[in-house]
């Protein structure tokens, strides 16, 4: 009971679960799709459900299709370089196709271009250090 009340508190804990959601339904998509990552919506996912409810990581790693990505997202393993190249490759394609068809259609606004490309940036952040990342995400503790 005492877990459903601070659900209704903490809207925060409540957008970070959705969001892991998206990100756990946008790996599953990247386990079928060639050349969609998989592996850092899958830490994106893990990183959220710690915050918010840990059940929910635990379930995340119960899954099957998963499995062969835990150690990456757990951080016992680094990220092969291969991999980040992909996903670093496939993520500033699909910005740089976004801008072209943004400014191609209506438009581009520069306010739009400036969030697209610091969304970019901070996804290569997360990309370039996600060893670390991970670690400290399963250590730190729930707000």
């Amino acid at each position: 009971m005492t877990e459903r009340i601070s659900i209704l508190r903490s809207p925060k804990r409540l957008l970070f679960a959705a969001l892991g959601f998206v990100c756990v339904g946008l790996g599953f998509v990247g386990v079928f799709v060639p050349g969609l990552p998989t592996t850092i919506f899958l830490i994106a996912a893990s990183f959220l459900f710690t915050r918010s409810f840990p059940r929910l990581e635990r379930w995340l790693f119960g899954l099957r299709a998963f499995r062969p990505f835990l150690p990456y997202v757990r951080g016992d393993e680094p990220l092969p370089r291969s991999s980040r190249l992909k996903a670093l490759g496939m993520m500033w394609s699909g910005v740089g196709l976004s801008l072209v068809i943004l400014a191609l259609g209506d438009g581009l606004r520069i306010w739009v271009a400036i969030t697209i490309i610091v969304a970019a940036l901070s996804g290569t952040y997360l990309v370039l250090t996600l060893r670390r990342t991970a670690a400290q995400a399963a250590r730190e503790p729930l707000p």
